[in-house]
């Protein structure tokens, strides 16, 4: 998740539409990581329970960036990776900096990351047993 260092929050301060809209993706999909688990339909707790594993799977194959920064960069430049993108591979550090001031070692971020993704997946399955 955070193979590519984040750069400083002013040099992400500034955001182009195209960088509006993938932050705001950005944010979707994690309001719906921490929250999917409690969805009262079976269908999208099923997907959800899919979804978990396929987020963790893509970060792996795909170097520790997620499939939005790079679907950005390769709108912005015609390149599937650009080092110069403060936020691939390195979304979550660079808001936790520019939002809460704080800054992490990528390490133990990716242990936080990966304990949630498992407490939420854990959540989901107990909802869909107990439905």
């Amino acid at each position: 998740m955070s193979e590519i260092p984040a750069a400083p929050a002013a040099a992400t301060a500034k955001r182009d539409a195209l960088g509006h809209l993938c932050f705001a993706l950005h944010l979707v999909v994690m309001v719906f990581i921490v929250f999917g688990w409690s969805l009262p339909n079976t269908g999208l707790l099923v997907f959800y329970l899919v979804f978990l594993p396929a987020v963790v799977v893509q970060w792996q194959f795909n170097r520790n960036s997620c499939v939005l920064n790079n679907a950005e960069s390769l709108l912005r430049n015609g390149r599937w990776r650009d080092a110069g993108n403060a936020e691939e591979g390195a979304w979550l550090l660079a808001l936790l900096r520019s939002v809460l001031g704080l800054e992490l070692k990528p390490a133990y971020l990716d242990a936080f990351v990966h304990t949630m993704l498992v407490i939420f997946w854990l959540l989901a399955l107990a909802h869909l047993l107990r439905g």
